[in-house]
C-alpha cells in the first residue's frame, strides 16, 4: 500500500502522493511548490544553482543541516526530513537574513542566477556554527573553511572574492530577528518519523525505504533487480541526463545501522550509508594524509549526499575513494544471503579485500541480491604506526573535478627498508587496480632514489591507460610515474620533503640540496 511522502517545508508538514518516484526535489520546488528561487543550471550536481538545505533529526533530538543539490535528489528521499530554500530566509517583517544582507553589502551578486545557491550554502554553514542560538555559542570558521563550504557553487560574474567576503561578514552580523526554532523543528520531524519501511508507489513503480538491514536484504532477495539508491549523486544523473527508467527502487538512507562509524583497536568500520563527508572526517583523524583528498572529492553538497559505500559499489575506474582505501588495505563487507559461502561470517555477510571486489569494468564479485554493507579500514596500530602513506589527485581543476589520475601509495617503514608495499591507481585501467609489478620492485628493498626510479619504470608493466577527454594515455603514464617520484621525495628516509611544500619552487630547491 502506497504511503504519502511527508516532509517539512515552508513552516508546515507537506504530503505528496501523486509525484513520479524519480521526480527531483528541484522539479517539485519550481513546478509544484512554486518556489522558483532555486534554479536549474546543469541538472547534474555540478554548478550549485539548485543548492538547498535538508535537515534531519539526529539521535540527540537536534537537527543536522546539509547543503545538497536539489536537481539530482528524488522527492521520496525527503520523507521524514525538512527542506529549506532561499524563500525560507526572508524574515517575518520582510527584511533580509544576515546571510543575504552580507551578500548585498559585499556586492556578492551580479547576474543573480547563482546567488540563491550560494546563499543556501552559506546559510547551512551559518547554522552549523551555532548562529541560530545566542552569541555565546557562536564560532567563526576560517576563510579556508568558508571556501570549502562553497566548492559546490560556481559563479561566472564575481570572481568569488566578494562572495567569500560576504560569508566572512555574515558571522560578524547580529543574529537574525527570527532565528530558526530548532526545538520546534525537531518536534515536527519527530511527528512524521516512521517506525517501519516507507512504501511509495506511482504508476507501477515502487520506492521502499527500509529501516533495517534485514528488511533491505529481504527486499533484494525477493526482487534482486531492485535498484539500490543511496546519495543519488550518480543515479540521479541517469534520470536527468540519460532519461533512464530505473524500475523499482530501495533507498538505504533511513537504515541507522548502515549510517554508523565504529572504531575498534584493529579497524575503522564505516557503514555503507555513511556520507562521504562523514566518512572522510573520521578517516582523516587516523590518516591525516587523506585531508586533501577529502577536500577535493567532488564538492561539499555531493559529499553531504553521496555515501562512501555507494562510491565503492559504483566501482568507477575514476572514483577517488578506492585507490587510497586499497592502499590502506581496506576490506569491503557484502550483505545479503551468503548462500553458504565459506567467507560468510554466519550473519548473511561476507568480507573481502576491496581490490578483489572489482573483476572488470562495471563488473563486481557480487550476486544480484547482494549489496555493499560497509567498509573496514585497518587502524594505525602495531607495525602500521610506521606506515608511510600518500594520495594524490591530478585534475584540471582543484575543486569539484574528476581525476585524470588518482594515485595512492603505502608501505611500512622498517628503518630504511620497505615492507608490505601497496600501490593503487584510478584512471589507469578499467577498474581501480593495484600495481603489482611496482610492489614487487619495492618489497623488502631499501628506500632510496634508485629504488624509486626502478619502481617508476615498472609502472609500464602494470598499466596501459587509455586516452579520453581528460588526458592522453602518455600523459597518464608519465603523471603516474611522477606521483611515485613525489611520494619518494616526501617520504625518503633522509631529508624528506614536507607534504606542505607543494609548489614547484620548493620541490626544485629540495632536489638541488638533496
Amino acid at each position: 500500500m502506497s504511503q504519502p511522502i511527508r516532509f517539512y517545508h515552508r513552516n508546515a508538514i507537506r504530503e505528496v502522493d501523486d509525484a513520479p518516484v524519480t521526480r527531483t526535489v528541484l522539479q517539485y520546488l519550481r513546478e509544484d511548490a512554486r518556489c522558483t528561487g532555486t534554479k536549474e543550471g546543469c541538472a547534474e550536481g555540478d554548478c550549485g544553482a539548485c543548492t538547498v538545505v535538508v535537515g534531519e533529526r539526529n539521535a540527540n533530538g537536534g537537527v543536522d543541516f546539509k547543503a545538497v543539490n536539489a536537481c539530482i535528489q528524488f522527492l521520496p528521499t525527503l520523507d521524514g526530513k525538512a527542506l529549506f530554500t532561499v524563500e525560507d530566509l526572508r524574515q517575518p517583517d520582510g527584511s533580509l537574513h544576515p546571510v543575504q544582507e552580507a551578500m548585498v553589502e559585499c556586492h556578492g551578486s551580479q547576474c543573480g542566477f547563482c546567488t540563491p545557491g550560494f546563499v543556501m550554502s552559506m546559510w547551512s554553514l551559518y547554522e552549523k556554527h551555532g548562529h541560530e542560538h545566542s552569541c555565546a555559542n557562536r564560532s567563526v570558521p576560517s576563510r579556508d573553511q568558508i571556501s570549502n563550504a562553497l566548492t559546490g557553487n560556481l559563479c561566472r560574474c564575481t570572481g568569488y572574492r566578494p562572495i567569500v567576503d560576504a560569508a566572512v561578514r555574515m558571522f560578524a552580523a547580529p543574529a537574525p530577528k527570527a532565528p530558526l526554532d530548532i526545538d520546534a523543528l525537531s518536534r515536527s520531524l519527530a511527528g512524521i518519523e516512521r517506525d517501519d519501511t516507507f512504501h511509495y508507489e506511482h504508476k507501477g513503480q515502487h520506492f521502499a525505504a527500509p529501516r533495517s538491514v534485514e528488511a533491505l536484504a529481504q527486499i533484494k532477495s525477493a526482487a534482486p533487480d531492485t535498484r539500490i539508491l543511496a546519495g543519488s549523486t550518480d543515479i540521479g544523473l541517469w534520470v536527468t541526463k540519460q532519461m533512464r527508467e530505473l524500475g523499482d527502487i530501495v533507498y538505504v538512507g533511513q537504515i541507522d545501522a548502515l549510517r554508523r562509524i565504529e572504531t575498534t583497536p584493529d579497524w575503522i568500520e564505516i557503514g555503507a550509508g555513511v556520507t562521504v563527508e562523514a566518512a572522510y572526517a573520521e578517516l582523516a583523524k587516523h590518516y591525516p594524509e587523506l585531508t586533501e583528498m577529502w577536500q577535493r572529492f567532488a564538492s561539499l553538497p555531493i559529499r553531504n549526499a553521496g555515501t562512501l559505500g555507494g562510491n565503492i559499489a559504483n566501482g568507477s575506474p575514476i572514483g577517488d575513494s578506492m585507490p587510497g582505501l586499497i592502499a590502506l588495505g581496506a576490506h569491503v563487507v557484502i550483505g545479503g544471503d551468503s548462500g553458504g559461502d565459506s567467507a560468510s561470517n554466519g550473519r548473511g555477510t561476507r568480507e573481502m579485500p576491496l581490490e578483489d571486489l572489482y573483476l572488470a569494468y562495471q563488473k563486481k564479485d557480487m550476486a544480484a541480491h547482494e549489496f555493499v554493507a560497509g567498509l573496514k579500514v585497518p587502524t594505525r596500530t602495531g607495525a602500521r604506526r610506521n606506515l608511510q602513506f600518500r594520495t594524490y589527485k591530478l585534475s584540471k581543476r582543484f575543486d569539484s573535478d574528476i581525476s585524470a589520475v588518482c594515485a595512492a601509495f603505502s608501505f611500512i617503514a622498517d628503518g630504511d627498508t620497505i615492507r608490505e608495499p601497496r600501490i593503487a591507481f584510478g584512471g589507469m585501467a578499467a577498474t581501480p587496480k593495484r600495481a603489482t609489478h611496482v610492489e614487487a620492485v619495492l618489497n623488502d628493498a631499501e628506500w632510496h632514489e634508485a629504488t624509486a626510479q626502478a619502481a617508476m619504470l615498472a609502472l609500464s608493466n602494470d598499466y596501459a591507460p587509455l586516452s579520453d577527454m581528460r588526458a592522453t594515455k602518455d600523459y597518464r603514464l608519465e603523471a603516474a610515474k611522477n606521483t611515485l617520484y613525489r611520494f619518494w621525495l616526501e617520504t625518503r628516509p633522509h631529508d624528506p620533503l614536507p607534504k606542505s611544500a607543494l609548489d614547484v619552487r620548493a620541490v626544485l630547491a629540495a632536489g638541488a640540496t638533496a
